[in-house]
């Protein structure tokens, strides 16, 4: 209820900022009682209806805001348990104390403020999407592979299959990739054709799409598959081909005389600062994968690559076809560890490229198969498992990391979260909670007990290094902090966390702060300081001398002149 109300019109120049509270009804109109007297020409009216705003808000874009209420009285003692009635009806008492509250609540901020608590950075979608496309020389080969398959399929996968040479085959429409994911099953053909070639590869992988690779020893490595390895640093033999064998660790079984079948131990983890993801949890680990006709590749100094899979020291690789039986050691491609079985590539984008020796790797032959070493006895291989693994991490089931939100505070008032500028020499904390994707939920990410998790606070260079301890996790998330003193000297500022290791997605996470220097009232006062008391002491008695000289000087009377020769 209010009386006596003065009502602006909103102007749409500013709309965007304006919003009203409370309109008038249809019915009201503004007009001047004075000018107009009793009879009112609706042409000169003020305005009409709901273009009348009552009470109007404006929120400026910094927040500010300003309201303006048409009628003071609405804001009165007389008014605010006032009983009105309209024509026809009953006795209401008034809202307007509670109104005026809310009004002038939401001026002073008291309602209506948010406050940004954390920011989340994660993929769209954990596993990198759905969209599978398998690629083979004949589609009728799937059913080698049908395992394999099925239990990507059963991880939610969305499998299209298509033959390199497709007409149809695009990995990009309108600048969008078509699919998240390829696998790249051994092809015989020379060239995969002009939509597979190197360069769109590479661009799949730089739009954060992920590539699973195999080769075999069965056919010659295309020239496009050659060329794509180089480009991530991966080297093959110079024919394209060649052979694995190892004449201490191979299958009695299937490579009595050949030795082309390598029975291998689990991979350990390539650091003790790196998680293994592909390597039984629990002990004893006697697992052993089979490796069957592979072609081993050696890997550059880059260090976006890891070996997954390594050969043991007794394995080297040849070419069977040039070489014969007898064998030159100075021809040998590679040999022992050098040969890297199953590679992985993790780009700076966090896309991710695993290349495998061995399609048969994957062959339901070989899931499930029986394996003897010499002197050994029977096992079952552990080639499924290992395989869900390998497929799991390239295509982002495994090994993504997640920042839910990141604080920085002075350590005094925790209240106050990620302001934009800090004073020199103050104490702050910084926090970062991380989150691990694993398979189908997120949970928490632990730090390896041999590694460290650290913050920068640079301007040109790190002026802090700290290393961020736990101090928090749930089912969801860990929290990591540490507290340090800024440096004495202002400027611009980043806090930086820069979590880059084999095996998961990055983190980089910079927020940039501004350092004052002191304000003038902020300085400790003089006599604060001891080695001032001496010159504020000098000072103190400089002043009282002078005021001890002056009141003896003005109070005291003139000496007479004695002798002094009076004159009219």
């Amino acid at each position: 209820m209010s009386s006596h109300t003065s009502a602006p019109r909103l102007s749409p120049l500013t709309s965007a900022l304006l919003t009203p509270i409370l309109r008038a009804p249809k019915t009201a109109y503004s007009y001047n009682p004075k000018e107009q007297g009793d009879v009112i020409d609706a042409d000169e009216l003020y305005a009409a209806g709901e273009q009348l705003s009552l009470v109007s808000s404006f929120q400026a874009r910094n927040s500010a805001r300003f309201t303006v209420v048409g009628s003071a009285d609405l804001l009165s003692n007389k008014w605010f348990d006032a009983k009105v009635q309209v024509k026809g009806g009953d006795k209401a008492k008034t809202w307007n104390r509670e109104f005026a509250k809310r009004v002038a609540g939401w001026t002073f901020h008291e309602i209506g403020v948010l406050r940004v608590n954390g920011i989340q950075h994660y993929l769209k979608d954990a596993t990198g999407g759905e969209r599978l496309l398998v690629l083979l020389d004949d589609v009728e080969e799937k059913e080698q592979y049908s395992t394999f398959l099925g239990d990507l399929e059963s991880r939610g996968f969305k499998i299209s299959y298509e033959t390199p040479k497709s007409e149809s085959l695009k990995l990009f429409h309108l600048g969008e990739r078509t699919f998240d994911h390829v696998l790249l099953f051994p092809s015989k053909i020379k060239s995969l054709g002009p939509n597979l070639t190197p360069n769109i590869l590479v661009q799949f992988v730089n739009a954060e799409g992920n590539i699973l690779l195999t080769t075999s020893s069965a056919s010659t490595i295309p020239s496009t598959v050659a060329n794509l390895l180089a480009e991530f640093d991966i080297s093959l033999p110079l024919e394209r081909t060649g052979l694995v064998v190892d004449h201490f660790n191979y299958d009695t079984i299937s490579a009595a005389e050949k030795h082309d079948v390598l029975v291998l131990p689990a991979p350990a983890a390539v650091r003790p600062d790196v998680k293994s993801y592909f390597r039984p949890e629990t002990e004893p680990i006697n697992e052993v994968i089979a490796f069957p006709s592979g072609v081993g590749h050696t890997l550059g100094a880059s260090a976006l690559l890891t070996p997954i899979l390594r050969a043991p020291k007794t394995a080297y690789s040849y070419n069977p076809k040039e070489q014969g039986d007898v064998i030159d050691t100075d021809e040998l491609y590679a040999a022992g560890e050098q040969l890297s079985l199953v590679s992985s590539f993790q780009a700076r984008n966090s896309a991710r490229f695993t290349v495998v020796g061995s399609a048969d790797l994957l062959s339901n032959k070989w899931f499930d198969a029986k394996v003897q070493v010499k002197g050994g006895d029977k096992a079952k291989t552990w080639n499924r498992e290992f395989a869900k693994r390998v497929a799991g991490w390239t295509f982002h089931e495994i090994g993504v990391l997640r920042v839910n939100g990141i604080q920085h505070y002075l350590k005094e008032s925790p209240e106050d979260l990620n302001p934009s500028i800090y004073r020199i020499n103050s104490t702050v904390s910084y926090s970062v909670s991380l989150s691990e994707y694993s398979w189908d939920s997120w949970g928490p990410f632990f730090v390896p007990e041999e590694d460290e998790l650290q913050v920068e606070f640079s301007m040109l260079s790190a002026y802090h290094r700290r290393n961020l301890k736990p101090v928090h996790s749930d089912l969801k998330a860990a929290t990591y902090e540490t507290t340090f003193d800024l440096p004495d000297q202002h400027g611009v500022y980043n806090f930086l966390t820069n979590y880059k290791r084999p095996f998961l997605s990055n983190v980089y996470e910079k927020n940039t702060v501004t350092v004052r220097h002191m304000a003038h009232d902020e300085f400790t006062r003089s006599y604060a300081i001891t080695g001032a008391w001496t010159p504020l002491g000098g000072i103190v008695i400089t002043v009282l001398g002078f005021l001890s000289f002056s009141a003896v000087w003005m109070y005291s009377a003139p000496a007479k002149q004695v002798g002094a020769k009076k004159t009219q």
